[in-house]
């Protein structure tokens, strides 16, 4: 289940991190890679522990806070401390699938990854290519957001970033664990409370709110890793 999250950052949050980005070291990015995904990754980072991404790493997860529709498609648990990527002109990261447990030297975290996430922080006409195909049973999905949106997807997927042939893709990325840990639960439940949103939008009184919310909270119950 792939969900686009618009507007996670506002146009001035955009804006302070291109500015401080403008100002800070990067490195390779090929410090995060597992053995296998070192292969295929060629792209910048600003180090995880870095004032720069730390920063901007609290002003993100502030951010996920306040989006109700991440919070309904991901239901985290635990968000890794958010990083920050950056391809230029020939980069790419070809095609790999994200390791199941990640540590952030910085903080300590340790988590398994259930959902993978991307933040865009350039602007799609500041760069051609730089798209994020994922591969599932239904094919090949493409994203290439506007400033400040963001696309969620199972960390299980294989993906890849499409060279950039001008420009720069500048973005920041993480996972999170879940708390429902089966994907497949975890899409049911967020297409349920979707259309409960919908149905008490459209008719507030209807009694079919109350009990269609008493079993997504149920099944949350039951599935739910506390």
């Amino acid at each position: 289940m792939m969900v686009h999250v618009p507007g996670v950052l506002t146009p001035e949050q955009v804006a302070r991190c291109r500015e401080v980005m403008q100002k800070a070291e990067w490195v390779d990015g090929r410090v995060t890679a597992g053995h296998q995904s070192a292969k295929t990754k060629n792209n910048l980072q600003l180090p995880e522990d870095a004032p720069e991404a730390r920063e901007l790493g609290n002003m993100v997860i502030e951010a996920l806070g306040r989006s109700s529709l991440f919070m309904s498609a991901v239901l985290p648990k635990q968000v890794f401390p958010p990083l920050f990527n950056r391809y230029d002109a020939g980069m790419t990261f070809g095609a790999h699938v994200d390791n199941a447990v990640r540590g952030h030297a910085a903080s300590g975290a340790r988590i398994r990854t259930d959902v993978s996430s991307t933040l865009f922080i350039s602007a799609p006409e500041d760069y051609d290519g730089g798209e994020l195909v994922v591969e599932d049973t239904y094919g090949r999905h493409s994203a290439k957001l506007p400033a400040g949106d963001m696309i969620v997807y199972p960390a299980t997927s294989l993906h890849h970033v499409a060279p950039i042939t001008r420009g720069s893709r500048i973005a920041s990325f993480f996972w999170t664990q879940s708390m429902i840990r089966d994907e497949a639960q975890r899409a049911l439940l967020f297409d349920l409370d979707m259309s409960i949103m919908r149905l008490g939008n459209d008719h507030p009184q209807h009694k079919s709110v109350v009990s269609l919310t008493a079993v997504y909270h149920n099944l949350l119950r039951q599935w739910a890793e506390m």
